[in-house]
């Protein structure tokens, strides 16, 4: 592994002056329920060495309390203004040309439901609707599929959180928004609008949150690196998530300025200390 990079990358992305540091969650912080090892304590670690500190997910499903409730589970505080999801990106893109008040079929779990509602939209789970998002969430059915793929031929906006193909679990792989979202778009046949990493909409809201300069952690290339390009900063690889995982994704060639084990082992380089 890697930790190579330009001087001029490393002075910048290493500084520690206030600058922040993304980290993605899934396959970051944390794989399905269980922390990846030594995380918590490499963000604290991060945070004394005078880095800020923001969450930076594409999984729409859980509210942005539960996120914060789950990181303080494994001892990483985090206040809601520090966590951007997929599902505001989303809710952010919606408000781009429809209605205050208009019915969004929602097509995913709790965290997307409170981004559209917070956005001054209703949410609904059935016809008439204005606009259908879908999102990830377990709970996906055919029931749902038939929904939101009516409601997109019948002439309702279509926007997807996110195409990411797999989700990093315990020890596997599992089936990302991106399968459900196809299914969507197969029955409905049409093409979604995407908000989350890495288009514009999530960008936006980095931007607007974070600020110009940053380093951003992630464990996919298509989505965490190309976030990172998009929004000018350096990427910085772990591989304790889908780039980790057998039928992943690759490590970039040529590498990213930085590609680690993990999480613990990023923030030793950074620090100067490993």
């Amino acid at each position: 592994m890697s930790d190579e990079g330009t001087s001029d990358e490393r002075t910048s992305s290493a500084a520690g002056d206030g600058t922040v540091v993304g980290l993605d969650l899934d396959g970051v912080l944390w794989r399905g329920a269980q922390p990846v090892p030594g995380s918590a304590e490499a963000v604290k670690a991060l945070r004394d060495a005078g880095w800020r500190v923001a969450f930076l997910t594409n999984n729409a499903n859980p509210t942005v309390a539960r996120n914060v409730e789950r990181l303080g589970a494994m001892g990483v505080e985090a206040r809601p203004d520090e966590i951007v999801t997929s599902s505001q990106a989303a809710a952010a893109l919606l408000a781009q040309g429809l209605e205050h008040g208009s019915r969004v079929l929602v097509c995913g779990g709790p965290g997307l439901e409170e981004a559209v509602r917070d956005r001054g939209f209703v949410p609904v789970t059935g016809h008439p609707a204005d606009a259908v998002v879908v999102g990830w969430d377990r709970g996906f059915d055919f029931e749902r599929l038939h929904r939101a793929s009516m409601a997109v031929r019948e002439g309702a906006r279509f926007v997807a959180t996110n195409v990411d193909p797999t989700f990093p679990g315990e020890g596997m792989l599992l089936p990302g928004n991106g399968a459900l979202v196809a299914a969507v778009a197969t029955a409905a046949g049409a093409e979604p609008e995407v908000a989350g990493k890495p288009e514009a909409p999530y960008v936006d809201l980095v931007r607007e949150r974070c600020g110009e300069r940053g380093l951003m952690v992630g464990d996919r290339p298509s989505t965490d690196g190309a976030l990172a390009d998009a929004l000018g900063w350096p990427f910085a690889l772990v591989l304790s998530g889908v780039a980790g995982s057998t039928g992943g994704e690759a490590v970039p060639d040529p590498p990213p300025p930085y590609v680690q084990a993990d999480l613990a082992a990023l923030a030793r380089v950074l620090l100067r200390g490993g």
